[in-house]
């Protein structure tokens, strides 16, 4: 079992520098055409959508691991304050959901200005809730250990 445990946890940390990058990416796309008069095309609906599914990823290897924790009753975030780790669970939901709403918002808004704001602004809120809920006092690269 701890063997899982510490390849979800690795896949976990290095997930979360995809999520970054993805979301950076979108918000570059997204912003470059807000105020522009360019077509939404493939290649700005593409980081968006990348962002979300690392975003999923992200959550669903973060919930597999507090499950994997709470079967075998260790807590999570044992050097944070105890709240954290319901934060840092519930936050990760929340910024699944706003990467989600950036995606469909976005692929389904009448006009490209509509879609670069869409894909912009919940981009935006899922980016820097996904920054707030980091454990940035943990190391910044753990591999298998």
């Amino acid at each position: 079992m701890a063997t899982v445990y510490l390849v979800l946890l690795t896949l976990h940390n290095l997930t979360r520098w995809l999520v970054l990058i993805a979301g950076v990416w979108a918000l570059l796309r997204a912003f470059r055409g807000v105020g522009a008069a360019r077509e939404f095309t493939a290649a700005d609906r593409r980081p968006v959508a990348i962002f979300a599914g690392t975003v999923h990823l992200q959550v669903v290897l973060g919930l597999l691991l507090f499950g994997l924790l709470g079967s075998q009753g260790a807590g999570a975030f044992s050097d944070a304050r105890p709240s954290f780790q319901w934060e840092h669970v519930g936050l990760g939901v929340v910024a699944a959901v706003f990467a989600t709403l950036a995606s469909a918002i976005s692929k389904r808004a009448a006009t490209n200005q509509a879609k670069f704001r869409a894909a912009a602004l919940w981009t935006t809120l899922a980016l820097v809730t996904v920054l707030v809920m980091i454990p940035w006092w943990r190391p910044l690269v753990r591999l298998f250990s």
